[in-house]
Formats: C-alpha cells, sequence, structure tokens
C-alpha cells in the first residue's frame, strides 16, 4: 500500500509539473521581455513568497520560473524563498548531496528539467524582474526515513528515550508524509547543512540563506548514544534527564542547536558580508518548548539579519495576539521583522477575504512586510477564488512598488 500511495503521489506531482508546462508554454500565454537585469531597489516593505515543491509544479516546468516571476514582479512582489533542501535532496545541482546520498539533486526535479539547475534559472531571471532572492533550506533536519540520506547514515537519526526509538513527525503539512529527524547535535549531521549552505552561498549570486522551524529538534530527541555520550563527557558521566522537559537538560541542548547557528552565521559573512541569515521560525514560546529552537537569543546576539515569523492563524484574534508578544517586539528593535501568512493548502483552502485582513493587521502594527505560504495558492484553480480574483486581489494590496 505504501508503495502504491507513493507512486500515486510520484503521478500527481508530475501531472501538476507537466499540466503547469502547458499552461505557461510562451506559445499559449506570452511572457514579455525580461530585458536587462534591474538594480534590486531599496525595500519599503518586504512583499514575499516561497517557492516549494510540494505540491507544486512550479520548479519542474521549463518555463513555470519565468512566468512565476514575472506575475509577482507585476503585482509589485519584491522577494522569493525558493527551496533548495527538502526530503534529502538538494534543488540544485550539488557535490555536497552527491558526495553524502550519491545523487546531485532531486530525482523528479532532474528529470523533468533534464539536469538543469533551475536555482540558477531563478537566480538569474528573479534579479531581472527586480526580485531579492533568498534560498530556503526548508526541511532542515527532516528527511523522509526511506531517503537515501537516512538510510545511508542511520547513526544520524535523534532517537527519543523510548527505547531509542528515532523522533517521527507528521512535519510534511502538504502531503502529511512521516518524516524523521536528524540529529542537530551530530558533527556530521552540522558538516552536511553548514556545507549545503556554504555551497549556495559560494556558487550563486543569492541575497541570503533562509532556515526555518525545522532548524531545531523535537524536545524528545537526545537520547541517541552519541548525545548521550556528549553530555556524560561535559557532566561527570552523567546520563541526561529522562524527562525531555527537565529546564536544565532543555538548555544545554539549545546552546548546542544556538552554537552551530552562530557558526553559520559567520560563515555566511565570511563569504559574503551583505549576505542575509533570514529565519522563518514558529512563535518564540513554542519554538523553545516544543523544538529547542531560541531564536530570541539568535536575534540578540545577532545572528540574525532578517525575521519572518510564521504565524498561520485562521482565527483573526488568535493571529493578532501573536504579532504583540514580547520576543517579537523585542526583534523588531534590532531587525526587520515581517510575518508569514498562510494562503492556504491544496487541502485546506483560504479565502482572500482572511489574507487581506491579515495583512492589514500586520501594517496597522508597523511591522516591516509579509510572506505568504505558498506559491501554489496565492492565485490557482484549488483556491476559493478564480485565479483572476485573486491576483486582483493582490493587486490591491501591492498598488505600489
Amino acid at each position: 500500500m505504501k508503495k502504491y500511495q507513493a507512486w500515486l503521489n510520484y503521478v500527481l506531482c508530475l501531472g501538476l509539473a507537466l499540466g503547469l508546462a502547458i499552461l505557461s508554454h510562451p506559445a499559449i500565454f506570452p511572457i514579455k521581455s525580461l530585458g536587462s537585469p534591474q538594480t534590486l531597489p531599496a525595500l519599503t516593505e518586504i512583499r514575499g513568497v516561497w517557492l516549494t515543491n510540494v505540491a507544486s509544479g512550479v520548479l519542474f516546468s521549463p518555463w513555470g520560473i519565468n512566468r512565476a516571476l514575472y506575475q509577482l514582479s507585476q503585482l509589485n512582489f519584491n522577494t522569493v524563498y525558493p527551496v533548495v533542501w527538502n526530503r534529502g535532496h538538494t534543488f540544485y545541482p550539488s557535490a555536497v548531496a552527491e558526495s553524502v546520498t550519491t545523487r546531485k539533486q532531486d530525482a523528479l526535479l532532474d528529470m523533468m528539467r533534464l539536469g538543469g539547475d533551475v536555482l540558477a534559472e531563478i537566480v538569474e531571471q528573479g534579479h531581472r524582474q527586480g526580485l531579492r532572492v533568498i534560498p530556503w533550506f526548508e526541511y532542515g533536519f527532516m528527511a523522509p526515513p526511506n531517503s537515501e540520506l537516512v538510510q545511508r547514515h542511520p547513526n544520524w537519526i535523534g532517537e527519543t528515550p523510548k527505547l531509542g526509538k528515532p523522533a517521527i513527525a507528521s512535519a510534511d503539512i502538504l502531503n502529511e508524509r512521516v518524516q524523521v529527524w536528524l540529529n542537530p547535535l551530530h558533527p556530521e549531521v552540522q558538516q552536511l547543512i553548514f556545507d549545503l549552505i556554504v555551497e549556495v552561498v559560494t556558487q550563486y549570486d543569492v541575497d541570503g540563506i533562509q532556515l526555518d522551524d525545522h532548524f531545531g529538534m523535537p524536545v524528545e530527541l537526545g537520547y541517541d548514544p552519541f548525545t548521550v555520550e556528549l553530555y556524560q563527557q561535559e557532566h561527570g558521566g552523567k546520563s541526561p534527564p529522562s524527562y525531555p522537559l527537565d529546564s536544565e537538560w532543555m538548555r544545554w541542548r539549545a546552546n548546542k542547536i544556538s552554537a552551530f547557528m552562530q557558526r553559520i552565521f559567520e560563515a555566511v559573512k565570511s563569504i559574503k558580508p551583505n549576505c542575509l541569515v533570514s529565519l522563518s521560525p514558529n512563535p518564540e514560546s513554542f519554538a523553545y518548548k516544543y523544538y529547542l529552537q531560541d531564536w530570541s537569543t539568535w536575534v540578540k546576539r545577532g545572528w540574525i539579519d532578517e525575521l519572518v515569523l510564521q504565524v498561520y492563524r485562521n482565527d483573526l484574534k488568535s493571529f493578532q495576539s501573536e504579532l504583540v508578544q514580547p520576543g517579537v517586539q523585542l526583534a523588531r528593535r534590532q531587525i526587520p521583522v515581517s510575518i508569514g501568512i498562510t494562503t492556504g493548502t491544496r487541502l485546506r483552502p483560504v479565502a482572500m477575504k482572511q489574507i487581506q485582513e491579515q495583512v492589514q493587521a500586520v501594517r496597522d502594527r508597523g511591522f516591516d512586510g509579509v510572506s505568504f505560504f505558498y506559491w501554489e495558492t496565492l492565485w490557482s484553480y484549488i483556491t476559493p477564488e478564480s485565479p483572476q480574483q485573486r491576483r486582483k486581489g493582490f493587486r490591491e494590496l501591492f498598488p505600489y512598488e
């Protein structure tokens, strides 16, 4: 059954990509000349969108990227966050990934684009359209249990206190697939993520890189042999508490992740001082309590240049309450803070009215902008309104550059 479901998902994704390729073919929908590259303007308001490969064909169509970036530019968006790391694969030809998994990039991307470099295309065409391009390491420390990455490196997987069981998370919200978590304290895992980030910053003319809520570890992790031994070395032979929410045990693990964050920030800045280090986390209390992600400390210590807080709420009051939390207000005094807003998923569509109300709530409180999750649900035939109505709605939100 699992093999059938995997094949069905593959066929659906392939069909979506082919459909987008047909709809975006220049012979059917001509794209205006891109002209010469533009000088990126200073942003008065961040207007971003995430481009993912999950339940979306935009990366796979030979013409999809050009059309998407052109439409975004025409509707006065100014930032894209394209996925470059997801499900144990890269979405650009990566020597680092090949050395770890034997595959340079995602197999479907390789097939649909004949081994091309979609990230290079996004950077080139995005800059021509006046868009910032900030590659997004979407899956952080997560990977599917049947992925080549996990199968080749089983000792990289984090474990819970329940008889050494791996931590399982249905964190792929678009397809609800089960994932396991790599151990972010393991030096080989850290080196993989570090090398991928350095590779992107070194080889592409990107405006930044972005980590998100998956750059952490579930609080129940830390009971694998490597982490237990490391804790014992630093605690006179004492084993970690069996209670995962023990405050000292939480702080010890969170500090290890923070030290890795510092290492990444310093490496990026040493390569390209103007390259932004962006973070898109969950709200502060949730991020630390459940995923040991101490992002407020990262902001205080200057390891983050831009914060895009994920506030995926349908209820307006709940949405507004997250905007006034102390950690958010503290971050705003140090760096640009924008708000991540959901435009829906294929299973949970969101009406344009809700999107407009949330954007207005963000503006009323003087934040630095918004970003939408995700491209496929900005305007398409899976949204409550027609694509034409959706584009009209965003044009009303962003009437000026």
